[in-house]
């Protein structure tokens, strides 16, 4: 059996394959609720074949938000609005579900992607003014954020830990926590976006102060046992002076010995002056490190779009787990040509049997949802 289509254990939370779905924004969101695109988007996911599905960055305010169109779990309206949806799509397939809770801290207030992109005043209908660790932009054009108090910390704190509870009510098998990317809990890890003279400032036990706090919250706010990974940028590519992977090898062993069930890879997204170094596997590396100094999963990411490539990435012992992200939105039946080409049998939807090609009939097997649906 291929390594690729081997199972993993997320915590608790065990998958039929090592294949993840990455977070991927869909800017498609009606006051942080779910809209039709999201029924279609998630039902794809879920008919996939992946291992899990991880849904898009979702905000636990609604100044937290990227942009107006994001999804958010800051209330109870949203909440029982992705519950509904989650019920449908286990009907579905038994594919879990797991949610990224995040805060955009500066890099808030935006447009969406295909409307230009760039950051909103927070005077325009649609934009608000941002926060974040210390009062420094994102980009000289954007309106300096709001350095939080100590007393709005502890809220950012308790709102993650709400919007766990709604996570889990909702129905995710798991929570993912967003902490990077440039992003507020992101912000407040690199000496380049967090100036801060009090106890979330200056040394690494004050900057990544923010995050384990938060990860704590959520432990307590969650049931026993329930799963709980965090993604985090390596680096920010921005040499000695900023965030990097020395770093984040210490911020993922206090996770670890927090109780994170696995570490999610990625890099960048922090300063405008990035000089990322774009190529296949180009986070690869960060994953490895990282790796070797943890007993728990970690996801690698970044430019991973052959299932060879995928295959030797694990079989090399750089990652634990692959998480894709473009390459399952341009070809959503990836898991399926993967399992083709490595000589592995898949679980698909049985009205799906049909398709499977010619002289590749022990490429596939049925499932039955958890509710027998199809029956």
């Amino acid at each position: 059996m291929p390594e690729l289509f081997t199972a993993i254990e997320f915590g608790t939370l065990q998958l039929e394959n090592k294949i993840v779905i990455a977070p991927m924004c869909q800017y498609s969101a009606n006051n942080g609720e779910v809209s039709d695109w999201h029924e279609q988007q998630w039902a794809n996911y879920a008919l996939s074949g992946a291992g899990l599905c991880i849904v898009e960055a979702t905000a636990v305010q609604a100044v937290g938000r990227i942009s107006y169109a994001d999804l958010g779990l800051w209330n109870d309206i949203q909440r029982a609005k992705i519950k509904a949806l989650l019920e449908k799509i286990k009907r579905l397939s038994p594919m879990p579900f797991a949610v990224q809770l995040a805060h955009a801290g500066r890099k808030a207030s935006s447009r969406k992607p295909w409307q230009g992109g760039g950051q909103l005043a927070s005077d325009h209908e649609q934009g608000w003014q941002t926060v974040a660790a210390s009062a420094i932009a994102f980009q000289a054009d954007h309106q300096p954020p709001k350095a939080l108090s100590l007393d709005e910390i502890q809220n950012v704190i308790q709102d993650f830990a709400e919007a766990a509870r709604r996570a889990v009510d909702a129905g995710f098998e798991l929570i993912e926590v967003h902490a990077a990317h440039g992003y507020l809990l992101h912000q407040f890890l690199s000496p380049l976006s967090n100036q801060r003279q009090d106890e979330y400032g200056g040394s690494l036990e004050n900057r990544i102060r923010l995050t384990l706090e938060v990860f704590q919250a959520i432990k307590a706010a969650v049931p026993e046992h329930y799963p709980i990974g965090v993604r985090i940028s390596a680096t920010d590519w921005m040499g000695e002076q900023g965030w990097d992977i020395e770093q984040s090898i210490g911020l993922a062993k206090a996770l670890e010995q927090l109780g994170a069930v696995y570490v999610h890879v990625s890099s960048g997204g922090l300063h405008a002056e990035q000089a990322i170094e774009i190529g296949p596997n180009y986070q690869v590396d960060f994953a490895h490190k990282i790796k070797q100094h943890l007993k728990i999963p970690v996801i690698a990411v970044g430019l991973i779009t052959t299932p060879q490539q995928a295959e030797d990435i694990l079989t090399h012992h750089y990652a634990d787990a692959i998480g894709l992200a473009r390459a399952i939105l341009y070809n959503p039946r990836w898991p399926w040509h993967a399992a083709a080409e490595l000589g592995a049998q898949i679980a698909i939807a049985p009205q799906y049997l049909r398709c499977q090609p010619h002289g590749l009939k022990e490429l596939f097997k049925s499932f039955k949802s958890k509710t027998e649906s199809f029956d």
